[in-house]
């Protein structure tokens, strides 16, 4: 399953490329996870997601690829279920360029996931994924905001917070049922108004 997003940060493409060299700062801004050990280009970490009333635990590791001249940098990463037998492994690519808000950063990613969370379609995971892209931005620039690009980074939590994909994917649901719904909710409604015509 192939995903694109784009969002922009608040600083110059120099500033924020050397920011995303940082990911013991910018890791924390992704919802749901938490960066446990880095050692260079080499790091391991988890992601909690929960569905309704099930939360699932993923623990995985990356690692990550620059190109300095392209402002790219190229993460692999895979992981498991803690418990249970769901994988998910992703190839992720975040190039950087000049625009009219600071710097435009358009991610593309390579996903391949199984158990649970495949139940959600490429469409629902496409939208999904622009919620959870959005809240990432959000929390950059709130970092950028408050400490400037050359501040320590922020102190993550023990645990990650369970990003709720239900939640998120929830709107979408409804809003492609609501097409369909309409459509039988008008149908009924005709059907009435023949049978009250022709029983008059």
């Amino acid at each position: 399953m192939q995903l694109d997003h784009t969002f922009s940060v608040p600083a110059g493409p120099d500033d924020a490329w050397k920011l995303f060299h940082d990911l013991g700062r910018v890791a924390p801004c992704m919802p749901g996870a938490v960066l446990d050990t880095l050692d260079g280009d080499v790091f391991t970490g988890r992601v909690k997601v929960k569905i309704g009333a099930v939360q699932m635990s993923y623990r995985g590791e990356g690692t990550v690829t620059r190109d300095e001249a392209a402002r790219s940098m190229r993460l692999a990463l895979s992981g498991s279920e803690t418990r249970g037998a769901g994988t998910a492994s992703a190839t992720v690519t975040a190039t950087l360029s000049p625009g009219a808000d600071g710097t435009r950063v358009h991610v593309h990613t390579d996903l391949d996931i199984t158990g649970r969370p495949a139940q959600f379609g490429r469409g629902i995971m496409t939208e999904v994924g622009d919620r959870l892209v959005r809240q990432f931005a959000g929390r950059l620039e709130n970092l950028l905001r408050e400490t400037g690009t050359g501040a320590s980074a922020p102190t993550a939590p023990a645990e990650p917070e369970a990003v709720d994909l239900g939640a998120a994917a929830l709107p979408v649901l409804l809003r492609r049922a609501a097409v369909p719904a309409a459509a039988v909710l008008f149908a009924l409604v005709l059907a009435g108004v023949v049978r009250r015509r022709s029983r008059g």
